[in-house]
């Protein structure tokens, strides 16, 4: 048995392939028939990782009696959350302005033309066969009703997330960042890290702005939090310490428990974080998480191809973090004399530091030195001794039942990791990591790029099929500059602008300055919505607003520069309210009053000098330059020798030939 959904290029959705309902990919097909019968429309949305997902597929969408509900009332479409976000967008705002709440699966009922009437989140099988039953009896029984509901639920999220038109230009001061800071002090968990509530999410571009904040600004609450946050994560057990990587979240406020799938999006941007406070404190913990999480990387999620995997699911034999756990006795097994440090250090007991499931989730909560000195070890010894117990767990490990992979390609991801990799490259200076990232590149630009501008959201099995969205767009152009930087070929700068021009013809809502989440190319659903509030993810129009700005300093673009000013403008009246939502909005705010520069390098050892520079933490740059270049910023500044110009506010120090020269110019 077979539905609609078995030519499908979603891991997610060939998941429900065989289920008794008669499943349909969003597409012209299903929304013709629920039209042509005049039955309502069933939107089910979730993710391969997603665990409840999977629980509600297994009590409802592979029950012979449910499916034939489903089936005789309605048209039942199965979308994939991170293939087509922007229909996930629509419903789960619809779904949030009925309940108050969403998550995934996502099931969202609609009138045939598509205007949702009632939605929720997981159903229980009872609650479902009843839910299915009343709707089908009052969509037959009462249709005014139900599109009185679609009109004013449509409304509603056509006005979800408008922007007041803003004309007056702001000045800036230092006052505002402090009164962005000073109520989001109060949200920190100044024990464990992170927000004082749980679960625990680590939120990568929170503490990057907090970090810059810190450095910047010297406040030294957002730096004890930042330290705190990172140091407890990576102990924590959201953090996996045989193969490195994060889970997406912990359950608990001590960052103890996850739930376990592994997404590439979160890891790509923690790469980043921990590389970037690696160069502004030399935690040597923070060096080992990105390299860890590097293999991790390399190891499981990258095709032959050189494509980013999108993620690992949390449940393996159908049990969540059953592939990560362990019995005490087993691991006492595998390590023999070596198990009593072991276990100690990561909390390993007989009865499970699990307590729901009696089993153990390894984790940190001591500090080497003081442990180390309790055997009578060095920390050198303890640090070796600990690394072979995780490669002998490791191995062992391996052979377990791996949990499901999504091995689908998203450009949005893939440039998210790619920056990260980037991001590693210039704190360490490994080239390993560069070489992963140009390897990344090219297959983006192989098989995501068009000549004609258009880029594609996702690849499987050789196939492009969807067009990007304004985050693949945003996020791509984001870590082209960074390749840019890193490498000083020109060609990736060039194509950040191709892109953006294209993302300025044909995303562009001139009502608000913003950038609409879906291209005026693509098909047209019932709402067309633009992201701006920053979550784990930054909004698509905040990573915008940075490449304007960034390319506007790169190529002296008043338009670019223009633009992302009144983004800001538009953006700067909500950020004190919620810090938290709007960080990344906030870290162009902290640069726009600091300040930023612009480090010119010219002549032949232009990339040995660059080298030493990125190894220093300075957020609020661009840095441009090589042998040779047309870039505005670099005319005149090819002089024969090897020089660094140091600019800020349109004003350029001396030129000078050593890295030391430049400490004191940046930071005296």
């Amino acid at each position: 048995m077979s539905n609609q959904l078995k030519n499908s290029s979603s891991p997610y959705l060939l998941q429900h392939a065989n289920n008794p309902v008669n499943w349909f990919p969003w597409g012209k097909e299903a929304l013709e028939k629920a039209k042509k019968e005049n039955k309502l429309i069933l939107v089910s949305i979730g993710y391969s990782a997603c665990h409840w997902c999977h629980v509600m597929e297994h009590e409802s969408f592979e029950n012979e009696e449910v499916a034939e509900l489903m089936n005789r009332f309605f048209v039942c479409i199965k979308v994939d959350r991170e293939e087509r976000p922007d229909i996930d967008q629509i419903y789960m705002t619809a779904v949030q302005l009925m309940t108050g709440r969403g998550g995934w699966p996502l099931n969202c009922f609609c009138l045939p033309d598509q205007r949702p009437i009632y939605g929720g989140t997981y159903f229980p099988k009872q609650d479902w066969i009843n839910l299915l039953t009343n709707l089908a009896h009052f969509y037959e029984t009462k249709p005014d009703e139900a599109e009185d509901y679609a009109v004013k639920l449509t409304d509603g999220i056509k006005q979800s997330d408008k922007l007041n038109f803003i004309n007056k230009e702001e000045a800036y001061t230092e006052k505002d960042l402090k009164d962005i800071l000073e109520p989001w002090k109060m949200l920190f968990d100044f024990t464990e890290g992170g927000h004082n509530r749980a679960p625990k999410f680590p939120m990568p571009n929170n503490w990057s702005f907090l970090m810059k904040t810190a450095h910047i600004l010297k406040d030294e609450a957002a730096h004890v939090i930042v330290r705190l946050t990172l140091d407890k994560m990576a102990a924590g057990g959201i953090y996996d310490h045989l193969g490195g990587g994060f889970a997406r979240y912990s359950v608990d406020g001590k960052w103890h428990i996850p739930h376990f799938e592994k997404m590439l999006y979160d890891n790509g941007q923690l790469i980043s974080l921990y590389a970037d406070a690696y160069k502004w404190c030399g935690e040597e913990r923070y060096k080992e998480v990105v390299y860890e999480t590097y293999d991790w990387l390399k190891r499981e999620m990258t095709s032959s191809e050189g494509g980013f995997y999108a993620a690992l699911d949390a449940d393996s034999e159908g049990v969540e973090g059953k592939f990560y756990t362990w019995d005490k006795k087993e691991i006492d097994k595998i390590l023999g004399k070596d198990a009593e440090i072991f276990d100690l250090f990561y909390q390993v007991t007989d009865e499970g530091n699990w307590d729901e499931e009696h089993i153990n989730n390894l984790w940190v909560r001591k500090e080497k030195e003081e442990f180390a000195g309790a055997f009578d070890l060095t920390e050198n010894d303890l640090n070796r001794l600990l690394k072979n117990c995780r490669d002998k767990l490791l191995t062992v490990r391996n052979k377990r039942i791996h949990p499901g992979l999504d091995d689908k390609i998203l450009t949005s991801w893939n440039a998210l990791m790619l920056k990260g990799l980037v991001n590693a490259y210039q704190a360490f200076a490994d080239e390993k990591f560069l070489d992963l990232a140009l390897q990344n590149i090219s297959f983006i630009q192989n098989n995501l790029m068009k000549e004609d501008g258009v880029i594609y959201r996702n690849y499987k099995d050789g196939k492009a099929s969807i067009s990007g969205f304004l985050d693949d767009y945003a996020l791509l152009i984001d870590a082209l500059i960074s390749l840019y930087e890193a490498t000083f070929n020109q060609t990736y700068l060039t194509s950040a602008k191709a892109l953006t021009d294209y993302v300025l013809d044909h995303f562009t809502d001139e009502s608000s300055g913003m950038f609409f989440y879906t291209s005026n190319q693509d098909e047209a659903l019932i709402a067309r919505k633009y992201e701006v509030l920053d979550n784990v993810i930054p909004a698509s129009n905040s990573v915008m607003a940075w490449n304007l700005k960034k390319l506007g300093l790169f190529f002296d673009n008043k338009h670019y520069q223009k633009t992302y000013q009144k983004m800001l403008m538009m953006v700067f009246p909500k950020i004190k309210s919620y810090a938290s939502g709007y960080s990344n909005w906030a870290s162009l705010l902290l640069e726009e009053i600091t300040g930023s520069f612009e480090i010119a390098i010219t002549g032949p050892e232009a990339s040995l000098k660059r080298k030493e520079i990125e190894k220093l933490y300075i957020p609020n740059k661009i840095i441009l330059g090589g042998k040779d270049g047309n870039l505005p910023l670099l005319q005149d500044k090819f002089v024969g020798e090897t020089k660094i110009f140091v600019c800020k506010d349109k004003s350029c120090k001396l030129p000078v030939s050593d890295v030391s020269e430049v400490i004191k110019q940046i930071f005296e």
